[in-house]
């Protein structure tokens, strides 16, 4: 009774934490674009939307809350048992482009691309990554689905991150060793262990020896965060902006709003002028543009 009346508790709690709001800023990427550059073994960052998210990003100080690992259509996975594996998880079809991520109140699953299209999305590609490999790290993730979410792990992880001293690692199971315990998985150290598994670094721990020399070792995958794959130097970050700037000073012919300034979103733009503005005020104007003051003698020079 009370492990029912526990888990409607957790039910209840994981629905209320991931319950998406409104998307804000997928306008800062193509998904199109992503959609069709993206390779098997790329991880995808995503800025979520909901409760879970946001404390994610404020405990991280980074805007990319959750991270998946893209495994192609089901035809672009050479082994048929892992194809066979994803069937019992995914009844879509054969011609959607996959994700396999851990979420809260779901586990580890497979999702299509397309639920993340109204997102702020990012790829981070493993550089030098050999197809090979790529196929082992996406086997690696196969083999995790069904596993359940780490919720305590995301607690500890947090209290690890905040500068607590030695109530950081007090009664946290970021460290336990014991080889009994169930499989629980959090987004990114799901990822980490798969990339681990063809030792590919991430964010390694450089070790200095006077016998050996430089030696790296593996930093522990239930320490990492989304933003990690963000920052580490090993994967390439791919950005397509909704707007293209691949032509000579395209950036000239975007369609901006004159005289108008925003602080985050659509709901918070403001014009030069208006009383409601809490930047600038009534009595501020546009400032000056350089271009306009200077044309005609940068052109005479």
């Amino acid at each position: 009774m009370k492990s029912s009346l526990g888990d409607w508790v957790l039910t209840k709690v994981g629905h209320w934490l991931t319950k998406n709001h409104a998307p804000r800023r997928a306008y800062l990427c193509d998904f199109d674009r992503i959609r069709y550059e993206l390779r098997p073994g790329d991880v995808l960052l995503i800025e979520g939307r909901n409760r879970i998210s946001h404390f994610i990003k404020k405990v991280t100080q980074s805007p990319w809350s959750h991270a998946a690992l893209y495994i192609g259509r089901l035809y672009d996975i050479d082994d048929p048992e892992l194809r066979k594996i994803i069937r019992q998880h995914f009844d879509g079809s054969s011609d959607s482009q996959l994700l396999i991520e851990s979420m809260l109140g779901k586990g580890t699953i497979i999702t299509a691309l397309s639920h993340y299209r109204h997102d702020h999305i990012r790829i981070c590609r493993p550089q030098g990554l050999s197809r090979r490999d790529a196929q082992l790290v996406i086997g690696y993730g196969i083999t995790r689905l069904g596993g359940r979410y780490n919720v305590r792990h995301i607690v500890d992880l947090t209290r690890f991150l905040l500068p607590w001293g030695y109530f950081s690692r007090w009664h946290s199971i970021l460290f336990d060793k014991n080889p009994s315990q169930a499989i629980y998985d959090i987004c990114s150290s799901m990822i980490a262990d798969a990339f681990h598994s063809v030792k590919f670094p991430i964010l390694p721990i450089v070790k200095h020896d006077d016998e050996n020399g430089i030696e790296l070792v593996q930093k522990h995958p239930r320490l990492y965060t989304p933003s990690d794959f963000d920052y580490s130097p090993y994967f390439d970050i791919i950005k397509y902006p909704f707007f293209s700037l691949s032509e000579k000073a395209p950036y000239h012919h975007l369609p901006w709003k004159e005289g108008a300034m925003g602080i985050d979103d659509e709901n918070d733009i403001f014009l030069h002028g208006d009383p409601d503005n809490p930047m600038l005020g009534t009595a501020d104007a546009p400032p000056p543009r350089y271009s306009e003051i200077n044309h005609k003698k940068l052109d005479e020079e």
